[in-house]
């Protein structure tokens, strides 16, 4: 039986995100879903190793490969747009369940605990592109910074909390000041 199931997942990098925004370096969906497996690995090592969590970080990044990849059908639906209407958002949401039933059989399926991290990580490659368009001076990323920084803080995550105590600020530096 044929699959095109690695034909879809290639068009990812075609899914421009923060399409409403002025970005000074455009994103797409398959760059924005590496970040996020290493993040999520990352998140998951963080948890396993100094709070005692017992994730698979190998799984965990593989989920975050994945985890946006119905935008391949659907596009990228803009977060102010998403989440400001209930009945846009349901909508939404019902026509992702479409989309992931599509491609359903051939994710990788992962526990609560799992996507749990794989939200947090999805939040912070987010929280991180809206930092580096504010250091390049990007203004129009600012109200955005600030609502995504508090939603990750809302997590209440240790390893989340960690994450941003321990790396984040490197992310406003310049390449010079990194060394």
């Amino acid at each position: 039986m044929k699959s095109h199931f690695f034909a879809y997942i290639s068009r990812m990098r075609f899914i421009q995100r923060w399409a409403l925004m002025r970005n000074t370096a455009p994103e797409n969906v398959q760059e924005h879903s590496h970040q996020v497996a290493v993040l999520a690995h990352a998140l998951a090592v963080i948890r396993n190793e100094k709070f005692g969590g017992r994730l698979d970080p190998g799984a965990v990044a593989v989920a975050a490969l994945y985890h946006d990849a119905s935008e391949i059908l659907t596009g990228d639906m803009p977060t102010p747009i998403k989440y400001d209407n209930p009945a846009i958002r349901n909508a939404y949401k019902d026509v992702e369940a479409v989309a992931e039933g599509k491609l359903l059989h051939m994710l990788p399926q992962s526990d609560p605990e799992v996507r749990q991290v794989v939200k947090a990580a999805d939040k912070l490659s987010a929280y991180i592109k809206c930092v580096e368009e504010l250091k390049a001076g990007n203004n129009e990323f600012r109200q955005a910074a600030g609502q995504t920084r508090k939603a990750l803080e809302g997590y209440e995550l240790p390893e989340v909390t960690y994450f941003l105590e321990t790396f984040m600020d490197s992310f406003s530096l310049t390449l010079d000041e990194l060394q």
